[in-house]
């Protein structure tokens, strides 16, 4: 038996699943950034969150949002998100909404033809005191307050 012992260990370590080696609480290359996980983006009725991106490395994100197309000339699904999305005493906060979410970028620049789609732009910047809710004309016709 003693002479089986130094191989019954070297079967035994050679056939352990590698998660046994893997540390508890250290980062690696497969993980979801955080602001990517579905399970950690808010989402309400009529309207989700797709990505929050950063402002370069600014720490100030870029919600993504994709509004359902059925409702998306309805502006309380907006406010719901907005209220949702926007603590009161922020002190940045700038969501962009989408009713097609092939239209949503992947960075926080837009093309031409993302931006032809958006259907609004909240920002709330109170250092540059800049509070503004923006419409498409798509959903607020009116020629003054639409772009």
């Amino acid at each position: 038996m003693h002479k089986l012992l130094p191989s019954i260990l070297l079967f035994l370590i050679l056939t352990m699943p590698f998660s046994v080696f893997s540390h508890e609480g250290e980062e690696h290359a497969h993980d979801e950034p955080a602001a990517e996980s579905p399970a950690q983006l808010e989402s309400g009725n009529g309207w989700r969150v797709i990505r929050s991106l950063e402002i370069g490395t600014s720490g100030k994100l870029v919600h993504m949002v994709l509004i359902d197309h059925s409702v998306y000339t309805d502006k309380t699904i907006y406010s719901a998100a907005i209220n949702r999305i926007c603590p009161p005493d922020a002190e940045f906060c700038r969501i962009r909404f989408w009713s097609q979410e092939r239209f949503i970028p992947e960075k926080v620049s837009l093309t031409t033809e993302q931006n032809k789609h958006l259907r609004a732009d909240y920002l709330v910047n109170k250092t540059a005191g800049t509070h503004h809710l923006r419409w498409s004309c798509s959903v607020d016709p009116d020629k003054k307050h639409c772009f």
